[in-house]
């Protein structure tokens, strides 16, 4: 099982956590990072232009680069957003209600 960090995800890492462990399972497969799925993923919606790509690790912008390459087939790519649920908004774009 992966670790998710609770703290970082909040009250959604029970939501998150299947479509986490599909990005792992698919890295693994093809034996890329799940920076390069997740990528990947991203750059293949249309509404994408440039994704913005933090690097905390020195492997984030090897993972990064190793997703231009990459391609997710259209089967993949449902797999992934099956389990998706949307969130409520939270953070900087979060609006209070008072």
């Amino acid at each position: 099982m992966l670790y998710i960090n609770a703290g970082k995800y909040g009250s959604t890492v029970h939501i998150d956590r299947p479509i986490i462990e599909r990005v792992a399972e698919l890295a693994e497969k093809h034996a890329v990072s799940r920076i390069a799925v997740s990528l990947a993923w991203l750059m293949q919606k249309k509404i994408c232009t440039v994704p913005i790509v933090g690097a905390t690790k020195a492997s984030h912008p090897e993972g990064a680069a190793a997703a231009v390459g990459f391609k997710l087939s259209k089967e993949e790519v449902t797999y992934l957003e099956e389990p998706y649920q949307p969130h409520k908004v939270a953070g900087a774009l979060h609006k209070s209600s008072s």
